[in-house]
């Protein structure tokens, strides 16, 4: 299958609140052969405060942020089109899942877009960190590697593109780092052997996950924390009982544990076990592109290694045959996540940040097409048609954004108003804000006095400058 490699710069690390700037990519083919590439930026909306610290990373200048031809509405509607003329193929980026993934979904929903792009049939998703990861855990030498300020193997793009004797002078632009990332995935290709290769792929969607742990008896499972990837020899669930009743997330048994006690144990007992560490219950990710190897790589390393491989095998076909003892321990996590959901704080969720709490219908998805196209006084008079009141809130803000004139003036006036209340806030928000924005500029401007850094702080002067700009444009509505 196709892998679509991409790369996104924002306005901020706040995925609910922060507006692509920039995105690039790369198809290439099985073979990776490149088929084709693109490479776009677009302005900031004109009411959006962004964070000094983000765009310092990603190099974007004043005139870069509020001067570029294609607004943030255009050039959502420009990547939409490019990825669906890439369809079919493997989404995926460096350290995507938990990041560029989330600014996708959350900018076409907040634009008014299928937001599951990526990963929707016939499309399917995974992270490259979680490869390269997996790849240096199997053999140190696939790739040079430098130890990190915590005295860990440094798995940044830009430290793993720099060992490899590669150009960095362009990292952090979005089609530079899509490249490098392809770069990387293509050593590795070339470096493990096409078993390997192809197990690390095979992890890039829910279903195909779920088929692995319900099919195999035992596992690898390769996971990462505390800045080392670690292999966790485990055996699935019975398959009748290994999805979480609520999040929807495979389980499955560390092999170390000595399961014989239980067994027998009632759910009130489960569920105490459960909270205790080293845990015996492993949590397979599903939709975040886990990797998952074949058992041998699990029985070479500590501590299976010493452990009776009969033993091994008596545990793990004890865990698979014992339906009971699998839906003790769903009805076990049923209850955990119930009562934290009723334990969780009531706060209101807004609605850029309500993507997951409730779904887009069928229904309003159906008119998201005849909206883009139709011309923006049409676009108005369309939102009647749509029963979420979120999107009927994101259109009148992007209609405020690109054809303020065909608001009527109290719908204009209000909007407005909406936007001052939030970015004129005195409160420690969600969003950035001009009061946060000013005290994030004092900070770093005092780092990089200290630094005599004089090219930042001429950009912090002109940030400075945008922001009060802002400001002054909501204080007096």
């Amino acid at each position: 299958m196709r892998m679509a490699i991409y790369d996104i710069e924002s306005s901020s690390a706040l995925t609910s609140w922060a507006s692509i700037l920039e995105i690039g990519g790369i198809l290439i083919d099985e073979n990776f052969k490149e088929i084709d590439r693109f490479s776009l930026r677009g302005r900031i909306p004109s009411y959006e405060i962004p964070q000094a610290s983000a765009l310092l990373v990603n190099r974007t200048s004043i005139d870069l942020l509020t001067k570029t031809n294609l607004s943030n509405y255009m050039l959502i509607d420009h990547v939409e089109k490019i990825f669906k003329k890439w369809s079919p193929a493997i989404f995926l980026g460096w350290s995507n899942v938990n990041f560029d993934c989330e600014m996708i979904r959350k900018s076409f929903f907040r634009n008014l877009r299928f937001p599951y792009i990526t990963n929707a049939s016939p499309n399917k998703r995974h992270d490259g960190l979680n490869i390269a990861r997996a790849a240096y855990a199997t053999d140190p030498s696939i790739l040079n590697t430098e130890l990190n300020e915590k005295g860990n193997v440094s798995m940044k793009l830009e430290s793993l593109v720099r060992m490899q004797g590669y150009d960095t002078s362009q990292s952090h632009t979005a089609q530079f780092d899509a490249i490098a990332a392809c770069k990387i995935l293509n050593l590795i290709k070339k470096k493990v052997e096409p078993d390997l290769w192809n197990s690390f792929l095979r992890t890039a969607n829910r279903s195909d996950t779920e088929t692995i742990v319900k099919k195999e008896q035992i596992i690898t499972l390769v996971e990462y924390y505390y800045g080392k990837s670690k292999f966790h020899l485990v055996a699935p669930l019975h398959p009748k009982f290994c999805i979480h009743p609520v999040y929807q997330y495979a389980q499955a048994i560390d092999l170390k544990t000595d399961i014989e006690p239980l067994i027998n144990m009632s759910i009130n007992e489960l569920k105490k076990e459960m909270a205790k560490t080293p845990k015996f219950l492993r949590t397979i990710r599903s939709n975040k592109a886990p990797i998952i190897l074949s058992s041998k790589y699990g029985m070479e390393v500590d501590p299976y290694k010493s452990i009776d491989p009969v033993l091994i095998l008596r545990r793990a076909k004890t865990i698979r045959e014992n339906e009971r003892f699998s839906e003790n321990i769903l009805t076990a996590l049923r209850e955990i996540a119930e009562e934290k959901e009723q334990s969780k704080s009531q706060e209101i969720l807004f609605a850029e940040e309500s993507i997951y709490e409730k779904f887009t219908s069928n229904k309003d998805t159906s008119l998201f097409g005849a909206w883009h196209s139709a011309p923006f006084k049409e676009k108005l008079r369309l939102l009647d048609k749509f029963d979420d009141p979120r999107l009927i809130s994101f259109g009148k803000k992007i209609i405020y954004e690109e054809a303020p004139e065909v608001l009527p003036p109290d719908m204009l006036r209000s909007i407005k108003l909406g936007i001052a209340k939030r970015i004129l806030s005195n409160n420690n928000e969600k969003w950035w804000t001009v009061g946060q924005s000013y005290t994030e500029i004092d900070t770093l401007r005092d780092k990089y006095s200290n630094e005599n850094d004089q090219e930042k702080l001429k950009f912090l002067d002109d940030l400075n400058e945008y922001v009060m700009s802002v400001q002054k444009k909501y204080e007096n509505i």
